[in-house]
């Protein structure tokens, strides 16, 4: 009987761990006290058929604002792209991650 419940134990444990990533995937917050600089121009390549063109952003890395470029992502029908964007706060800076939104 004791080994059936540790066994059980055990079971649970190992699914539980397993789905732990799944179940707690989320956003990472980032606010910080440094206003980004002004977004950089790019030039935007021609149209892809199924992809949509999600535009450079500045990325908080630690210390400072890195600049990641655009890129172009698999189109999701019935999707479209919101692209990253920094939302003043105050005195603080919030970074809003790019999603997909109906």
């Amino acid at each position: 009987m004791i080994r059936c419940r540790i066994w059980l134990v055990v079971l649970w444990l190992t699914v539980a761990t397993s789905l732990a990533p799944a179940v707690g995937f989320g956003a990472v917050i980032v606010d910080v006290d440094v206003a980004p600089p002004a977004p950089r121009l790019e030039s935007i390549p021609p149209p892809r058929a199924g992809f949509v063109w999600a535009p450079g952003y500045w990325d908080w890395r630690g210390h400072n604002h890195v600049w990641v470029e655009g890129r172009w992502l698999p189109a999701r029908s019935g999707y479209h792209w919101e692209p990253d964007r920094w939302l003043q706060h105050g005195p603080h800076w919030h970074h809003e991650v790019g999603h997909w939104a109906r």
